[in-house]
């Protein structure tokens, strides 16, 4: 599969997770609006690597004026940036999209001390690990559209972190997308994030730059 392709398995994906609009196509990839107060919609750039094309990355930011909306540019950080002009402000470092094949593979063992909770709704389905007096523990979800899903929203409290939760919430969501029908997964994640994805096979297709318009300064 191409860059390309990717990324749209992506944004498919992480609009049914969040609940946000369906993207709208264009010339150079996909508007999305989200409905948030910090992030009112997102505009989300195609190609990956080199075929990203600084004239497009310089036409949209240029064009935008309201704030709270978002851009995702799967290129690296220190060739987007010079692009992006006043007004915006990059968040996130050295961030990554990831892919992975998902097959059939026996549930893991929830460790002891620990209670896990699966429940899906409208195609998401959510993981929850609890520990003995019934706190947060770990999370994620998984949005499977068609051949594809996105993994997302993986999250490990502090202090129950270097326990092995993370691998259980992503082995059980790759199997619960399996289950409906995907065969490879999709996500978007931190360099913290990066490696444990890459302990359970999942690799990179390109790396991945944040950036909010915030607009001038208020005096």
């Amino acid at each position: 599969m191409t860059g390309e392709q990717h990324v749209r398995d992506w944004i498919d994906g992480w609009t049914v997770s969040r609940g946000a609009a369906p993207p709208l196509v264009e010339p150079w990839g996909y508007t999305i609006y989200v409905g948030l107060a910090e992030q009112v919609g997102r505009h989300v750039f195609g190609a990956t690597g080199d075929g990203v094309r600084e004239d497009d990355v310089r036409k949209v930011a240029g064009a935008v004026t309201g704030r709270g909306t978002h851009l995702k540019v799967f290129a690296e950080r220190e060739r987007v940036l010079p692009w992006l002009g006043a007004g915006w402000e990059p968040y996130g470092a050295d961030d990554f999209l990831m892919t992975t094949g998902l097959g059939p593979a026996p549930a893991p063992d929830t460790p002891a001390g620990y209670r896990l909770h699966t429940w899906t709704r409208s195609g998401v389905t959510r993981v929850l690990l609890t520990d003995a007096d019934g706190s947060f523990a770990a999370r994620g979800q998984v949005a499977p559209t068609g051949a594809s899903a996105v993994v997302d929203q993986i999250e490990t409290s502090p202090e129950h972190r270097r326990k092995g939760l993370g691998s259980v919430v992503m082995r059980t969501l790759h199997a619960a997308a399996y289950a409906q029908g995907a065969v490879r997964g999709v996500l978007a994640c931190t360099p913290e994030g990066r490696l444990l994805y890459e302990s359970l096979g999942w690799e990179i297709v390109a790396p991945l730059t944040n950036a909010k318009y915030v607009g001038g300064a208020v005096d």
